[in-house]
């Protein structure tokens, strides 16, 4: 588990590929809307994306989590190490 913005987080994969100074250095309060949060290294730069639940109102097809291996698949890059957090309820 991790803390980020007071919020707690669980990786729920990628923990080799989790390092939690390069996460603060990216999150900002817009993650936290967000039941999930991508992470993903492509030529040494980590990249943060926010993904929600399919049942949440208002959610659309670019941050809906069922589709997160498409969108691994089509804008990360092959290969590129990734991770997975997944927002605590409170």
């Amino acid at each position: 588990m991790v803390i980020l913005l007071n919020m707690k987080y669980t990786i729920v994969n990628g923990k080799e590929n989790f390092i939690l100074e390069e996460v603060e250095h990216l999150f900002t309060e817009y993650f936290l809307d967000y039941d999930y949060i991508l992470g993903d290294y492509a030529y040494n730069k980590l990249r943060l994306k926010g993904f929600n639940e399919s049942n949440k109102k208002n959610v659309k097809k670019v941050n809906d989590i069922k589709y997160l291996d498409k969108y691994i698949k089509e804008y990360c890059a092959y290969g590129a190490k990734t991770f997975l957090l997944k927002k605590e309820n409170s």
